[in-house]
């Protein structure tokens, strides 16, 4: 099935050229010339947050599920659902939301407003994913959140990493419920079985992991069931699950629910990926990574250089972050190759940089 972006924008195209730099320019020096707060009016409806518990309900959804291994180096091996079941099983699923059936309707990845695209895992999740293991990011005793966490990978490297805590956070509560808590469930399943296989095979010997590169392989049983095992543990109880909080609506009620918390949150490290796209998310985004964010804390932004249809991309982002002048922005990986895509890293200011 194919798939666009639809911002629900009047008159705009729903293709383009990726090469054609006169277009991209011209977009960037007419958003350029408007203060992005304008924008603010496209995001007036907000979506009350809430937090998900996982129930062992939400396990049932893994018994006959089909599910992606990805392998990058030497980091642990993430499993996810496979984004295609939910287009062929939506009738079947609970959304309150009703976003399975209209994307399927629609054919599209994200519907502003509406859908926010969590469903699918978007490329430059895989750039940040590379990047930590080369840099070897363990993320031993540390608070992470995954914001606009759509599957969830970025968090999941993260919590079987070592991390602390590990709260999730994406605009839509079906992604969440059917989606992210059980691919955190999934993951931990995965590593009771390779618990059980070290057992088996003695701790003198390794486990294999994927060469350099990325590599995504179905992972199934061979009649398409789910063995016995996987059924039978409670992973609601699992103690890697009980390091985890997740959460769905708009990032500024987002922020309002958890600044209510008598212990406030700040987090260590923020993932967030391809949540750039839309300028009218900025402030909002901005004012959530600025309140959560530890004082020594990193954020770790993964983005393309520009989204046509409502025209965010990283240039716009880095020009706001720099008129605020609450944060540094330094880029960590550039790639060169097509519609450009890139990994930088926001610190906040110190007193005497300000």
């Amino acid at each position: 099935m194919s798939f666009c972006f639809n911002f629900d924008v009047p008159g705009q195209t729903t293709k383009r050229e990726e090469g054609d730099e006169s277009i991209l320019q011209n977009e960037k020096k007419d958003n350029a010339a408007k203060p992005i707060e304008d924008n603010t009016r496209a995001a007036a409806l907000l979506k009350e947050a809430k937090e998900h518990l996982p129930t062992s309900t939400l396990q049932f959804l893994l018994m006959d599920a089909v599910a992606e291994t990805v392998t990058i180096g030497t980091l642990p091996a993430l499993q996810f659902l496979n984004e295609t079941v939910f287009e062929k099983t939506a009738a079947e699923r609970e959304d309150g939301e009703n976003i399975l059936s209209r994307t399927a309707e629609q054919k599209s990845d994200l519907i502003s407003g509406v859908y926010e695209g969590g469903l699918k895992v978007w490329e430059c999740t895989y750039d940040l994913l590379e990047l930590i293991e080369k840099d070897g990011e363990t993320f031993g005793g540390k608070a992470v959140l995954d914001l606009g966490c759509g599957a969830g990978l970025l968090g999941i490297l993260a919590l079987k990493r070592g991390a602390r805590q590990v709260h999730f956070q994406d605009y839509n509560s079906t992604v969440i419920e059917q989606l992210t808590v059980p691919n955190v469930m999934l993951n931990c399943q995965d590593e009771d079985e390779e618990d059980s296989e070290e057992d088996k095979e003695g701790s003198g010997k390794g486990k294999t992991k994927g060469g350099k590169g990325c590599k995504k392989e179905k992972d199934e049983s061979e009649d398409g069931v789910s063995p016995p095992k996987k059924r039978a543990i409670d992973l609601s109880q699992h103690a890697l699950l009980s390091k985890c909080r997740f959460f769905s609506g708009d990032w500024s009620t987002f922020l309002s629910l958890v600044q209510r918390e008598d212990t406030q949150p700040k987090y260590d490290i923020i993932f967030t990926s391809e949540t750039i796209y839309n300028t009218a998310y900025y402030p909002a985004l901005h004012e959530t990574l600025y309140k959560l964010l530890a004082p020594d804390g990193l954020i770790y932004l993964a983005t393309k250089s520009h989204y046509f249809g409502v025209g965010g991309g990283l240039h716009l982002f880095e020009k706001f972050v720099e008129q605020r002048g609450i944060f540094s922005l330094d880029h960590v990986w550039d790639g060169e190759e097509g519609l450009q895509r890139h990994v930088v890293v926001l610190r906040l200011k110190k007193a005497k940089d300000n």
